[in-house]
C-alpha cells in the first residue's frame, strides 16, 4: 500500500518542482530520510526535520568558511573535518541524534553549491511527503486488512451456521 501512494504522491512532487522551481531530486531525498527515520510519528517527523536543517547549516559553515581561505585549500579540509566532526557529536542531544538527516541535509546542499534555501526548502516539504505517503499506506494497509479480517470472520460465521444446521438436522 505504501508503493501505491508514494507513486501518486511522488507524480504529485514531481509537478511541483517543476511547476514552482524546486529542487527535485532533494525532494526525493526529503522521502529518504522520512523512510530511514528509526523513530515513527511526529516525533520521528520533527526530528528529522530537525537534522535535515543542521545539516544544511554545517554545509554553509564548511562553504563560507572554506571560501575565508581560497589559497589555502587544506584549511577547507581542516574545517570540513571538524564539522564533520561537530555533525556527529550533535548527535548526543536526543533531538539531533538521527546523523544521516544531517548527512543528507549538507550533501543536499553541496550537491546545490550552496543554494541552502532551495534546497532547504525542497528537503523539507519532500520530507513532508514522505511522511503523507507512510502515514497514507499504512492508512490504507489498515484498512485492507480489516476488510480481509471481517471477510474471513464473515466466512467462519457462515462454516459454523452450516455446521450447527446439519448437526439439528440429524
Amino acid at each position: 500500500m505504501i508503493a501505491f501512494t508514494t507513486g501518486i504522491l511522488s507524480g504529485v512532487w514531481g509537478w511541483l518542482a517543476i511547476t514552482f522551481g524546486l529542487i527535485g531530486w532533494a525532494g526525493f531525498l526529503g522521502y529518504a530520510i522520512c523512510f530511514s527515520s528509526p523513530i515513527s510519528g511526529l516525533r520521528g517527523l520533527w526530528i528529522t526535520a530537525l537534522t535535515c536543517c543542521t545539516g544544511v547549516f554545517w554545509a554553509e559553515v564548511i562553504l563560507l568558511g572554506s571560501a575565508l581561505t581560497p589559497g589555502w585549500s587544506f584549511m577547507g579540509y581542516l574545517l570540513t573535518g571538524a564539522v564533520a566532526f561537530l555533525m556527529c557529536i550533535q548527535s548526543l542531544h536526543q533531538w539531533l541524534a538521527f546523523i544521516p538527516g544531517t548527512f543528507i541535509g549538507a550533501g543536499a546542499t553541496f550537491a546545490a553549491q550552496g543554494n541552502w534555501q532551495l534546497v532547504l526548502f525542497s528537503l523539507l516539504l519532500g520530507l513532508l511527503f514522505g511522511y503523507a505517503m507512510k502515514i497514507s499506506g499504512l492508512w490504507l494497509m489498515q484498512k485492507h486488512q480489516l476488510r480481509n479480517l471481517l471477510r474471513e470472520q464473515g466466512k467462519a460465521i457462515e462454516i459454523a451456521k452450516t455446521t450447527h444446521s446439519r448437526s439439528e438436522g440429524s
